[in-house]
């Protein structure tokens, strides 16, 4: 099972980072990779810093439980382990089904100087950072894969780094750029599951001084 999350996990990030960005650049001439996130100790610098440090957990994960490394003190029923792979399965198909629905609109990280068009169909419909879940429900399914230390923390990381990302730099930044059409958007929309975290009106009357390093479309 460990060697399976191994895989599974440089599959994901191959496909996800890799594949979809020869893919950008086939259909574009752009890869669609924007990699400044604005200045050290910004909203934007910090969601960058902790969503790299959960790319390198998820990888250390599974090879600490080859190693035998940081396991928990508790055995694991084989259940869970199942389940983790099902639930790991379903949350990379959904990133790579989001990523495919934002079309020519898909980015990781953004250029302050662009605007790609709001998308709002398809998976978007239904909640509003649908590649997000699908990148938590993913790293979940590898910790019940692999249950240890590496791999636990690295769920809370990149938790840390979506709610960060998505409520101190995307969603300011989207209301400064996309004013009330996204904000009617975002009040129908969950946030991260349907009907779950809709926007109210109060909410980000005004942005942050550093949103405009990130943008709705990153990740």
């Amino acid at each position: 099972m460990a060697w399976l999350a191994f895989a599974l996990v440089l599959a994901g990030l191959g496909y996800a980072f890799g594949v979809r960005s020869y893919l950008s650049w086939r259909a574009t001439g752009d890869t669609g990779l924007r990699t400044d996130a604005g200045p050290v100790g910004t909203s934007g610098w910090w969601a960058k810093f902790l969503f790299l440090a959960s790319v390198v957990g998820l990888v250390a994960g599974p090879l600490a439980a080859v190693t035998h490394t940081l396991a928990l003190p508790w055995q694991t029923p084989g259940t869970l382990h199942g389940a983790g792979l099902v639930v790991a399965v379903a949350g990379g198909a959904l990133v790579v089904a989001a990523q495919h629905g934002m079309g020519r609109s898909w980015r990781v990280g953004v250029d302050q100087g662009e605007t790609t068009s709001l998308v709002t169909d398809g998976l978007f419909a239904q909640v509003r950072n649908p590649i997000f879940t699908g990148m938590t429900a993913a790293a979940a399914g590898i910790a019940a894969m692999v249950p240890n230390a590496v791999s636990a923390t690295t769920v809370l990381v990149l938790l840390a780094a979506v709610e960060l990302q998505v409520r101190a730099v995307e969603e300011p930044y989207l209301l400064r750029t996309h004013g009330e059409g996204y904000r009617r958007y975002a009040a129908q929309v969950g946030r991260f599951l349907p009907a779950i975290g809709p926007l109210s009106t109060e909410d980000h009357s005004h942005g942050h001084e550093d949103c405009g390093a990130c943008a709705r479309h990153q990740w």
